[in-house]
């Protein structure tokens, strides 16, 4: 069976159509470079609206089951930037690691890093992780978390996920 990973774009103009979401199929791009694993894809392109996000959140991980939920965007100080306020209202447990590597990688790029709020949390057997709205930062976060992701999977039930090492070599302890 694919793992079913979801791929949320947060934004009201490319949920509108002003302008084309580069977000979501950059996110798309890099794990289906980083993954060897058979796994299918479920996007959705939605406004920056906080029940919004958590009523997306929630359907892709209890109802579509997908073991990893990815977002870009909202993450920023701007008034209407809720994603982390909607992740953290779904989770039952927060993985505040994930947004502390993002912004030290970023930071070594820009010194605005400092204003993402990127986080990381679980809910159920799913992982949900807040990566920037950039393309670029995008590759650049995931190039950092991604080798701990599958065995977060691993320890809230979720598939195995096998990753090219060429891209990226996923972390899993020594068995005894």
């Amino acid at each position: 069976m694919n793992a079913k990973i979801g791929f949320v774009t947060v934004s009201d103009r490319a949920s509108t159509g002003v302008y084309q979401d580069l977000g979501g199929p950059a996110m798309v791009d890099w794990i289906t470079k980083a993954l060897v694993s058979p796994w299918q894809a479920i996007s959705r392109l939605i406004p920056d609206d906080q029940p919004t996000i958590e009523a997306t959140l929630r359907d892709l991980a209890d109802r579509e089951g997908c073991c990893l939920i990815l977002t870009t965007g909202g993450t920023g100080p701007a008034k209407r930037d809720v994603t982390p306020e909607a992740t953290q209202a779904v989770c039952e447990k927060m993985m505040p690691g994930f947004g502390e590597l993002m912004r030290m990688e970023s930071l070594k790029v820009v010194p605005t890093a400092i204003l993402s709020r990127q986080t990381a949390g679980i809910r159920g057997a799913s992982l949900i992780v807040n990566l920037p709205g950039k393309p670029s930062a995008i590759a650049d976060c995931l190039g950092a978390v991604m080798q701990a992701i599958p065995y977060c999977i691993d320890l809230v039930g979720g598939p195995f996920l096998e990753t090219d090492p060429s891209v990226c070599q996923a972390f899993r302890p020594k068995q005894k």
